[in-house]
């Protein structure tokens, strides 16, 4: 069986623009939370339950927050070298076919 690596540049863009949006939108959503204090709730069991939330919230969006903006990089990254490489493909044909 014969496989093929076929990238569709577009939509390897959009999957690097959207990555990027989503690390906006995680960063905007922690910020947000930062100035929500518990004691402004409620009860002392649901200012409580809040703290554990806000501490376990921070560490699980600071931690996905960094595996999305390696998984973005990787794909920024990848999605540059292929736009490199079609230039550079390109470019040469452009050569042959003046030469030619």
């Amino acid at each position: 069986m014969d496989h093929d690596l076929r990238v569709d540049m577009s939509q390897l863009g959009r999957f690097s623009r959207e990555l990027g949006r989503s690390l906006t939108s995680l960063a905007e959503a922690r910020r947000a939370l930062e100035h929500v204090r518990a004691d402004q709730l409620g009860t002392k069991e649901l200012d409580e339950a809040c703290d554990g939330f806000q501490d376990r919230w921070k560490y699980g969006a600071e931690q996905l927050g960094a595996r999305i903006k390696s998984v973005h990089d990787g794909v920024k990254a990848s999605h540059h070298g292929y736009v490199e490489v079609n230039t550079a493909i390109a470019a040469a044909f452009q050569a042959v076919k003046v030469r030619a």
